[in-house]
């Protein structure tokens, strides 16, 4: 590691165990921060240790927040009726930098998938299901990624929603803006052709 200073290991060790940081990023990340003025250093810990104190889920869609609602869910003008299903907090936040959607979401926290373990029971489905009792709600989008246990969950809650009459939709999915048809793969294509649209 590095040279026997126990604090710079571990700090390195805690880089590592962070998703995506391998040992050489983890050690550029701990020699950055020893670089750093002490106080930048003291804030950068600051921030980390709020951040895991002060957030939680919010107590309408599962997402992130520091209050008891967050922000999307208090705002009066957002359309209550569609509820967009995400797997994953971070994945608001790329809906919302479109600046396309002005509906509600609820976070999952994660996908089916038996192989890593995680069923149903594991997610936030009852959360869903309980905000589906509101006769307001008139469309669910199914936002998850297009893997088999985004499939699949995506499935699995249109069996749960749609004897309820709400309506269930699955976003579309293609080729992308500027890319070549040549390098798609067939399940691209497959998905590209079925979500056309009339022009």
């Amino acid at each position: 590691m590095a040279n026997g200073i126990i604090p710079l290991n571990e700090l390195i060790s805690q880089f590592e165990r962070l998703p995506g940081i391998g040992k050489k990023t983890a050690q550029r990340l701990a020699f950055s921060i020893l670089e750093q003025p002490p106080e930048v250093a003291e804030k950068f810990a600051e921030a980390l240790v709020n951040a895991r104190r002060k957030i939680h889920f919010c107590g309408v869609c599962q997402g992130l927040t520091d209050k008891e609602v967050c922000d999307i869910c208090a705002d009066t003008r957002r359309d209550r009726s569609v509820i967009c299903v995400v797997a994953e907090p971070r994945d608001v936040m790329a809906f919302e930098r479109t600046r396309e959607f002005a509906g509600v979401y609820h976070v999952l926290h994660g996908v089916i998938s038996p192989l890593d373990g995680i069923t149903p029971d594991r997610l936030r489905i009852k959360e869903l299901m309980a905000r589906l009792s509101d006769s307001e709600i008139k469309e669910i989008i199914m936002a998850t990624n297009p893997t088999v246990e985004g499939e699949a969950t995506a499935s699995y809650l249109s069996r749960l929603i749609k004897p309820m009459g709400i309506k269930v939709t699955r976003l579309a999915y293609g080729i992308p803006v500027g890319g070549d048809l040549e390098y798609a793969d067939e399940f691209t294509l497959a998905r590209a052709l079925e979500g056309r649209n009339e022009i």
